[in-house]
């Protein structure tokens, strides 16, 4: 009994990713030519609804109009807002193919260290798509992926961001390092951010929600970053954390005045 209901919460979690739901994260798959099937709500009307039947029509993706517990059921009781896209699966690249695709000669990349957390996911790549980041290094294993909540809370940005997929960070770092790289990660002590020098060819670590960073990859950055804080918690949210220093970059970056 114990193998059969295991099998079957995997297949629950292989279809669930064949899904992407929400107005913005649906409009943005079907523009990238990932839908397969549009999925409405049987009562559905307005703009967006109309918008995205013209946007499936232009990309030949058939539309099926259904009740909403369906709806439901295929976002797992997310916020689809009448709206589910089966899509076709997400394809990572590699590290070599992420470098080998990046036109910026000095481009800025930010890893993941085991991040978990499906809402910090997305929110980190909404952000890092509006501060001109590169590409996002994510690892295989005990790390979340793309999700249809990841999809849904990067509001569509997750078709924009390149991602790669490696099984071995420490090493993928010491790659980034021999193809002129420099590498920063994030601690509770370290450079105050605001000192960084985030311009060139860079990479920003991240580090897991509870954990930090692992203590592998503290030994190969060539300096930590700390943002400075008073109060209590002496701690920020993943995603916040990586925002004001996806913003910092951006700033020197593109020369952006206080």
């Amino acid at each position: 009994m114990p193998a059969k209901t295991k099998k079957t919460s995997e297949s629950a979690a292989e279809l669930a990713e064949n899904f992407v739901f929400g107005f913005h994260a649906v409009t943005e798959a079907l523009k990238q030519q990932r839908g397969n099937k549009l999925f409405l709500w049987e009562d559905g009307k307005g703009e967006k609804f109309e918008q995205l039947k013209e946007l499936a029509r232009e990309s030949a993706v058939p539309v099926k109009w259904v009740p909403k517990q369906k709806l439901e059921t295929m976002s797992d009781h997310g916020v689809h807002q009448g709206m589910v896209l089966a899509i076709t699966p997400y394809e990572y690249l590699s590290l070599d193919e992420l470098l080998a695709q990046t036109e910026k000669k000095d481009p800025f990349y930010l890893i993941l260290d085991n991040l978990e957390d499906p809402h910090n996911f997305g929110s980190i790549l909404r952000t890092a798509d509006a501060s001109g980041v590169d590409g996002v290094i994510i690892p295989k294993h005990r790390a979340v992926g793309i999700t249809p909540i990841v999809v849904k809370t990067s509001t569509g940005a997750v078709e924009h961001v390149p991602i790669a997929r490696v099984t071995n960070l420490s090493q993928a770092v010491k790659q980034l390092k021999e193809a002129g790289f420099w590498v920063f990660g994030t601690g509770m002590s370290g450079t105050n951010y605001q000192k960084w020098q985030a311009k060139g060819a860079i990479a920003l670590i991240i580090g897991n929600e509870g954990k930090g960073m692992s203590a592998g990859l503290v030994k190969e950055v060539d300096e930590l970053l700390t943002i400075p804080m008073v109060g209590h918690v002496q701690s920020l949210n993943a995603s916040v954390a990586a925002g004001l220093l996806m913003y910092e970059a951006f700033r020197q970056r593109n020369d952006v005045t206080q």
